[in-house]
């Protein structure tokens, strides 16, 4: 007679998914209790549960309940076709603001982060997308707030590709996330979405085969090649809880040090590539670069850097450009050792 198999031990968000759906609703104490695990690990898992939409949170801190995402009550929406010519972003955001009751509804931090970010991304549409119109959908849940801003314009990769004589889109992409990149430098500093990206928990940006998204749970950025599709969609999400000043953000980056000028960046070298090699490769990187006061290179991910790569880098960049600060940071071992080799900073 054979031994009967004992039954698999459900993962820890299962587990949670299938307290929270039993009970109802759960706060995170309930459910390191059950689980006997801290609230601190919960808490991980519940934010990746969430950034999945497999449950919705209501309330903040300790008073946070957490319920199935089939028992979340509907969101609030916002949703309407504009003409772009002519349109006054600010307008149109008070609008919105009105209609959702948003000075009530969010805390003043986060109301600050929502009103800096949908005036930003509708402006790009108004004066780069060369569309006639595009359409906007803000949604009060209840634990989140998010909206889109899509159009079937040029594209906002294809233009900055046009506009500033670059090879290719991904080109253009791998401009648009350094910052200070702008098809309208008289009337635009290049900020808008650099910005609204570290001070969003999750912030999509997609044009044509290019889709970018930062993600806060996360703490990364990925790039993907989705399905065609024509103009910019922009997808912006934070938390109802968010504690992000956007002051804090823009002190990071545009420091009193600076007199509060964007001039410090932060480049995830990945997105270009995970290995280099050559000396072009390096120049690529470094494109425009010059531009910053301050930068810091992410090595996270990245598996090999040759010897040529790392000296146009951290030697003869450096000595061009001996007033500009770079580093290097999250480098493993062996790139840190590299690096160290060419005289570079690795922090």
């Amino acid at each position: 007679m054979s031994k009967r198999s004992k039954p698999r031990a459900l993962s820890t968000p299962d587990a949670i998914l299938a307290f929270v759906d039993r009970q109802g609703s759960a706060t995170s104490t309930d459910l390191a209790k059950h689980l006997n695990i801290t609230r601190q690990a919960i808490n991980l898992h519940l934010r990746q549960l969430i950034e999945r939409g497999e449950i919705v949170k209501t309330g903040s801190t300790r008073g946070a309940r957490y319920y199935p995402a089939t028992a979340a009550p509907s969101p609030d929406v916002f949703s309407t076709v504009f003409h772009l010519s002519g349109l006054d972003e600010a307008e149109v955001y008070e609008r919105v603001a009105l209609t959702l009751n948003l000075a009530r509804q969010l805390r003043p931090n986060v109301e600050n982060i929502v009103r800096y970010a949908f005036t930003e991304m509708l402006n790009n549409a108004i004066d780069h997308s060369q569309a006639d119109r595009c359409h906007i959908e803000v949604r009060l849940e209840a634990g989140k707030l998010s909206f889109e801003v899509r159009e079937t314009g040029i594209g906002v990769f294809r233009s900055i590709a046009d506009k500033l004589d670059l090879s290719d889109e991904p080109a253009a992409m791998i401009e648009l996330v350094k910052g200070k990149t702008t098809t309208m430098p008289e009337e635009h500093s290049g900020e808008g979405i650099f910005f609204t990206a570290r001070a969003a928990d999750r912030l999509v940006l997609r044009s044509h085969k290019i889709q970018i998204e930062w993600s806060r749970a996360r703490d990364d950025v990925f790039v993907s090649t989705p399905r065609f599709k024509k103009g910019t969609t922009v997808l912006f999400e934070i938390y109802r809880d968010s504690r992000t000043q956007l002051k804090a953000v823009f002190a990071e980056f545009a420091p009193e040090a600076y007199d509060y000028q964007f001039q410090k960046t932060r480049v995830l070298v990945k997105l270009l590539q995970n290995e280099y090699v050559s000396r072009s490769e390096a120049k690529r990187l470094l494109l425009n670069l010059d531009k910053f006061s301050e930068i810091e290179l992410d090595m996270r991910d990245v598996k090999y850097l040759g010897q040529g790569f790392a000296d146009e880098v951290f030697r003869v960049f450096t000595s061009q450009h001996p007033s500009i600060q770079l580093r290097a940071i999250n480098a493993s071992d062996s790139i840190a050792a590299m690096i160290r080799h060419t005289g570079g900073s690795v922090d």
